[in-house]
């Protein structure tokens, strides 16, 4: 399938929310939940995507002309690229009833490991859709990261036994779900975590901790006391509270302070291979998409993953071979400006 077939194809089934935009930007479905928008007017995710386009490559040729080597290493596992499918939940209420959470975790778990890269699985307030989504990475022989949503204690501790059980290599909290209207409302109340309450989960887990949603310097160096083994520079796809900077401005500083001592992942407005080489440039470790996964699944299944896939690893190694970098280790900030 090409990029083309697959948006049309998505087109056909993603409800009313999702319009499976030609260039997913965050304005079109803004000020939208139910659906991939946001709470508020929509401003931080139409500036995550914008804050990429604002940044340039410095194309430099004069080097050895050198196969491009994109693998990646990750808590003891080595991947073919340095991105990964980020967390969605909810799927058949924001995208369409096409799929729900189990059978599009099936999909998308199975076709990123077979592509040689790690999906993160999403949450929700029905149990089978942690269990589901366990599953379907024990099934890939532990290539996925189940994202927990911040819930109660009681809730996170029967999460974590799935979490344990399936073999997965790492686990992550998605924290800045904490502004999603439906956690909020919850009894017991969910949401925001301490330093020693995120200790407590991280010990739990009982495998490489990511957390996801640090905005800060502060809130990184937070994450690194609890223990965390990464975390994601993420304002949750700019869904949960307006006006905030994207990531891509906050990323710089962020890897300055922490990485080297913990791994740098981002999301947030990520697109195509050239935006994953900016992220690596200003000193991230890898990367999460999410929206175009959801596209790749509903528009061609297993062959749209695989097509996405390829798409965004050729646009990678081709902006690298450019720059003059032939391994991530190669890519510095200077050739972004």
């Amino acid at each position: 399938m090409t990029y083309q077939e697959v948006l049309s194809q998505a087109r056909t089934c993603l409800g009313k929310y999702c319009k499976g935009c030609e260039i997913c930007n965050g304005r079109v479905c803004r000020n939208q939940i139910p659906g991939p928008g946001a709470k508020g007017v929509g401003d931080t995710a139409i500036r995550n995507y914008d804050k990429w386009k604002e940044i340039r490559v410095q194309m430099d040729t004069l080097c050895e002309n050198r196969p491009v080597d994109t693998t990646c290493e990750l808590f003891g596992r080595t991947f073919a690229y340095p991105f990964f499918a980020g967390p969605v939940g909810a799927v058949n209420l924001h995208y369409g009833d096409r799929y729900n959470d189990a059978s599009y975790n099936d999909i998308l778990v199975s076709a990123c490991a077979k592509s040689g890269i790690a999906a993160f699985t999403g949450d929700g307030v029905n149990p089978e859709v942690m269990r589901a989504a366990t599953a379907a990475i024990q099934t890939a022989g532990g290539m996925g990261v189940p994202t927990v949503k911040p819930w109660n204690a009681a809730t996170v501790q029967e999460k974590m036994e799935l979490v344990r059980g399936c073999g997965a290599f790492a686990a992550a909290m998605d924290i800045d779900a904490a502004g999603l209207p439906f956690l909020k409302n919850m009894t017991p109340p969910a949401g925001s975590k301490t330093v020693e309450e995120l200790a407590e989960i991280i010990q739990d887990a009982g495998v490489p901790f990511i957390v996801k949603g640090v905005m800060t310097v502060k809130g990184a160096l937070k994450a690194k006391e609890a223990g965390a083994a990464a975390i994601v520079v993420s304002n949750h796809g700019g869904r949960v509270l307006d006006q905030c900077p994207a990531t891509a401005e906050v990323l710089p500083e962020i890897a300055q302070a922490v990485g080297g001592s913990m791994k740098v992942l981002v999301d947030g407005g990520i697109r195509c291979g050239t935006d994953i080489f900016k992220a690596l440039a200003l000193g991230a470790d890898g990367v999460l998409i999410c929206r175009p996964f959801v596209t790749a699944v509903y528009g061609g299944a297993q062959e749209g993953v695989e097509e996405l896939i390829n798409r965004l690893g050729a646009e990678l190694k081709d902006t690298m071979a450019m720059c003059g970098a032939h391994s991530l280790a190669e890519i510095t900030s200077d050739m972004v400006r």
